[in-house]
């Protein structure tokens, strides 16, 4: 069946195009807000030209006053003291993606019942269902994005690259910091975890690449949720956890596709693939050359689909200060080895929604043959 797929391949034009461009950098600059104070003779804005210590800010246009304002006659509105502010490290968020559904599934014996492995198997899916998925979760994360910035008063033009990143993964999924070990970051049941004693650009990197991770979860969570017309839950988030790490065929789709989306959003020639080439070690033959170029080929079909979610917020000049800040902590050559590990092919909509249908039916049938493991996941997401 995998072999099958390669009939429903096409060039991934926008990444053989992106390897050809490999060290661009950008010259973008961030704009950052004037220290404004208001001039009551003059009755208008002007700039503190006193440099008094700024200890409060405008709600709404984040301007920055000194201690004695107490008003932002710009926007109308009383200032805030500066503490009130958040850091963007700081920020807790527990964000909670849904899908609906008209069945409530809230036990293995329910979810592995006769009728729903059918459902899974005629796997009653296109691409619109697929989009709206997609869809669901851009509306999400936008909402969850507008509600952290509105509750911290975060103003955008006033952090740092890092930041931004930081700020839009906490949208999707909890973020928390280790400071000891060698991994650069996991993510695991909801949550994303990085190593904030890295560079900047090693975090970003790092961020991106688990958030991918998720990302994909999420999108097959949606569509399990639409073969079984439920509404999602833990039950159907362990089953999708199962799912993507129960056979090395999986896992490989799902390391190739994080690796290509955080190929994206950096320079070309720093990748770590060794996440990905340590699976592919550890099969001993299980699958042919050909057959894990084809699973590369389901990883950047993912992937595309993936992307897509990030440039919501990630977009062509963020993308292009990330690429800038890397290069200019990284000195070292670019190893231009692993470009050998690029995949330049996707699947056709025929062929994405046969690979989903082969990773989902063959997945939920393994998963209900081991309801001990997916018990222990529960426990362990608790």
């Amino acid at each position: 069946m995998l072999r099958d797929l390669s009939k429903f391949l096409k060039v991934d034009e926008e990444k053989e195009n992106a390897i050809q461009d490999l060290l661009f950098k950008s010259q973008h600059t961030m704009l950052r807000s004037k220290k404004l104070v208001f001039d009551e003779e003059r009755m208008e804005m002007c700039e503190n030209l006193e440099f008094a210590p700024f200890t409060k800010f405008c709600p709404k246009c984040h301007r920055e006053y000194p201690m004695d304002e107490n008003v932002c006659y710009e926007c109308l509105v009383a200032l805030k003291d500066i503490s009130e502010k958040t850091p963007i490290h700081d920020i807790e968020s527990k964000p909670i993606f849904r899908f609906s559904g008209e069945n409530s599934l809230d036990d293995f014996e329910s979810i592995f019942c006769e009728s729903n492995v059918e459902k899974v198997n005629e796997f009653n899916i296109n691409m619109n269902d697929l989009e709206k998925i997609i869809r669901n979760i851009k509306l999400t994360s936008l909402r969850n994005l507008d509600e952290l910035i509105n509750d911290n008063y975060v103003d955008l033009n006033g952090i740092t690259i890092l930041e931004k990143v930081l700020l839009f993964t906490k949208t999707f999924v909890n973020v928390e910091y280790k400071s000891y070990g060698q991994q650069l970051g996991y993510f695991e049941f909801e949550t994303v975890t990085i190593d904030d004693r890295q560079t900047a650009s090693l975090q970003i990197t790092t961020m991106i690449h688990e958030l991918s991770h998720f990302l994909l979860k999420e999108i097959l969570v949606g569509v399990l949720c639409k073969l079984l017309d439920c509404a999602s839950n833990r039950f159907i988030d362990v089953i999708v956890t199962y799912v993507l790490a129960y056979s090395n065929f999986t896992q490989l789709i799902d390391e190739y596709s994080a690796h290509c989306c955080e190929g994206r959003f950096t320079v070309y020639g720093y990748q770590d693939y060794s996440s990905f080439l340590n699976i592919i070690a550890q099969m001993d033959g299980e699958m042919s050359r050909d057959e894990i170029e084809i699973t590369k080929s389901i990883g950047n079909t993912f992937a595309n689909a993936i992307k897509d979610i990030l440039e919501i917020f990630i977009d062509r000049d963020l993308r292009e200060d990330i690429k800038s800040n890397f290069l200019n902590y990284h000195y070292e050559s670019p190893n231009y080895e692993m470009l050998k590990l690029e995949n330049c092919e996707m699947l056709t909509d025929e062929g994405f929604l046969k690979a989903i249908w082969l990773i989902i039916s063959e997945g939920f049938a393994a998963a209900g043959e081991n309801l001990e493991i997916l018990n222990d996941y529960l426990e362990e997401a608790k």
